[in-house]
């Protein structure tokens, strides 16, 4: 799809995908791992190989850590074009400052993905092929002009059968897939793993699911398909009150992984300073040390839109 792909592919070509050696913050075994089952999900709906789903998210998205993933969940290089009607990210690739596609979430460029190749007619052809035929996918893709690599059909095809994704395509596999628990796999806002292992869990009186503290402040991890409503249900509360405490807007989109606390954040946090790693916002380190936004923006003497750079180093209390 564009042209920055090239320098991940070439990472690509020379380091087994397959490992967690690879250079960026996550692996192709992390990526694989966090969104098989949404792959599957489309291959059901819209009859895409979940390998080739899964192999172009892996090479146009740089396993998840390229700046275009993370910061507007386009995992497809997807550029704007003219139907589209939503939320766009300037970006440098084949010219300066270029339209690409923002989403609220991973899942809707994953959808978003599906219907571009859907609706698209020169994309038709390949829906004529068998569903396990990967390999004609990825010649199809190329020649229909999906990327501008002229190698683009032989790297999926390669990334496909190191990590063998084709299994994904097999419905029998996919059922055995989806019976697995990924309720352990959490991240924070920048797509930074996190170990629940690190919190406290703590028991509520008739309360079944997994309670966690931080910072003295009770915590649970946003499940997949959960949204306010949901949650406030199952924990008897309103879902105002999660907004509220969460420093978010009451349609704000939760995501799976994420942190949701259910109880008022504190003032300040029990550690005095944070270094601010790539992709961090206000609102992420808010939320990563249980400390109200409106307190750590007035601390650092910072608006919650001020952007932030890799290094610097805030005041927590």
């Amino acid at each position: 799809m564009h042209k920055r792909t090239r320098q991940l592919i070439l990472l690509l070509f020379f380091i087994s995908l397959s490992t967690s050696a690879f250079s960026f913050k996550h692996s192709t075994r992390d990526y694989i791992r966090r969104y098989k089952k949404l792959a599957i999900a489309e291959m059901k709906k819209y009859k895409i190989p979940a390998s080739i789903t899964l192999a172009q998210g892996i090479l146009e998205s740089g396993n998840g850590n390229s700046s275009l993933a993370k910061n507007a969940n386009n995992h497809f290089g997807i550029k704007c074009h003219d139907d589209w009607k939503g939320k766009t990210m300037k970006w440098t690739d084949d010219a300066h400052n270029e339209c690409f596609r923002k989403y609220k979430s991973v899942d809707d460029s994953y959808r978003d993905h599906s219907k571009f190749l859907t609706n698209r007619g020169r994309y038709s052809s390949l829906f004529r092929l068998k569903i396990t035929d990967y390999a004609g996918w990825a010649r199809g893709l190329q020649k229909a002009g999906y990327a501008t690599n002229k190698q683009y059909s032989k790297l999926l095809i390669r990334v496909i059968e190191e990590n063998r994704l084709y299994r994904y395509d097999d419905k029998k596999y996919q059922r055995q897939v989806l019976k697995e628990d990924d309720s352990t796999q959490f991240y924070a806002e920048n797509n930074a793993p996190i170990d629940p292992s690190k919190f406290q869990e703590q028991k509520v009186n008739g309360i079944q699911r997994k309670i966690f503290t931080n910072n003295n402040v009770r915590f649970v991890f946003v499940k997949k398909g959960e949204d306010f409503a949901s949650i406030a249900k199952e924990l008897n509360m309103y879902t105002w009150q999660l907004s509220k405490y969460n420093d978010l807007d009451k349609n704000a989109t939760i995501r799976e992984g994420q942190i949701l606390y259910i109880q008022a954040k504190k003032n300040k946090a029990t550690e005095k300073h944070h270094i601010v790693k790539n992709n961090e916002t206000l609102h992420s380190i808010s939320q990563l040390y249980g400390v109200k936004l409106k307190k750590l923006c007035k601390r650092n003497k910072l608006s919650e839109n001020s952007s932030l750079r890799n290094g610097q180093q805030l005041r927590l209390k």
